[in-house]
């Protein structure tokens, strides 16, 4: 792996632009359970993380506040009285559901920021520096990456699911693959050119599509692609993302997990996310109650 990285163009070491990189994902899915009379309900949340070079990571969690999902659990939530918030029971949880934002929090990690793991394995801010900066170079480090993770997990499956094979990893490397260049769009605070690398091996990487021109949920432009399914005999795994190809940022994430025929639909599987990446200088506090902002 050492070997594939000294045969491509590394990037340029660039210095940090702030002190801190940001991820800013607002969340938007379906409530686990009906509420009230029996409508649906769309949860809104807000995450942030922040991770210095050195380091060092703060998390941030805030509830944005809930709406009905259709028109008729609209109506069915206005015949209700309009109610603003629910509570109830399951599986021996406390559930608690409003229609307004909540307080948030915010507080130091101290675990390993995600900032700076490259896929499973930890790394150091430099070597994110100096990833391949071009598409080829930076696809086999990836790659290589991804197959060392499934060496290692096919290995503790022998003794944690021993019905597993190694061979259901590699069924699906493809995806695997195009899941971790779009890592680097946004959770890494890698170099530019190197999410320029990532977006044109992601493009190329089998089974991705191009969609087009395309909105996210803040209403910015962007291309979208979507990623290779994952299909099993549970599940069938949809996603697509949407890519800023001015700045190589991720800017959506659209995840659509549909069960097998016959099987039951879970919900809150199914969720949209926006992602606002880059540096800053502000230090971390409780997210704005309001969405996107």
């Amino acid at each position: 792996m050492a070997g594939l990285a000294l045969t491509a163009a590394p990037a340029q070491a660039a210095e940090p632009q702030g002190k801190y990189w940001r991820v800013k994902t607002f969340i938007t899915l379906e409530h686990m359970h009906p509420v009230g009379s029996g409508y649906t309900m769309m949860e809104r949340r807000v995450s942030v993380d922040w991770a210095t070079p050195d380091g060092r990571s703060w998390t941030a969690y805030r509830p944005l506040g809930a709406y009905p999902k259709t028109k008729q659990d609209e109506e069915a939530w206005k015949k209700d009285g309009s109610p603003t918030s629910w509570t109830y029971r399951t599986e021996g949880m406390k559930i608690s559901l409003s229609t307004g934002p909540g307080k948030g929090w915010v507080k130091k990690q101290e675990d390993r920021p995600i900032a700076l793991m490259l896929g499973e394995r930890p790394v150091t801010f430099e070597e994110l520096q100096k990833l391949p900066a071009d598409a080829a170079g930076l696809k086999r480090r990836i790659t290589a990456e991804v197959n060392a993770w499934i060496d290692k997990s096919a290995e503790e499956a022998k003794t944690t699911a021993p019905g597993v094979t190694k061979k259901d990893w590699l069924d699906h490397l493809d995806l695997f693959v195009a899941e971790s260049l779009t890592q680097l769009l946004y959770q890494n605070p890698v170099p530019q050119k190197v999410r320029a690398a990532a977006y044109e091996a992601l493009r190329t990487t089998k089974g991705v599509r191009d969609l087009g021109q395309a909105k996210d949920p803040l209403g910015r432009t962007g291309r979208k692609l979507a990623l290779p399914d994952l299909a099993t005999d549970k599940q069938t795994l949809k996603q697509q993302i949407v890519v800023n190809t001015g700045t190589m940022t991720l800017m959506a994430q659209y995840t659509d997990d549909a069960p097998a025929a016959g099987g039951k639909q879970v919900k809150g599987n199914d969720k949209v996310e926006a992602f606002v990446a880059g540096w800053t200088n502000d230090e971390p506090a409780v997210p704005d109650a309001t969405y996107g902002k």
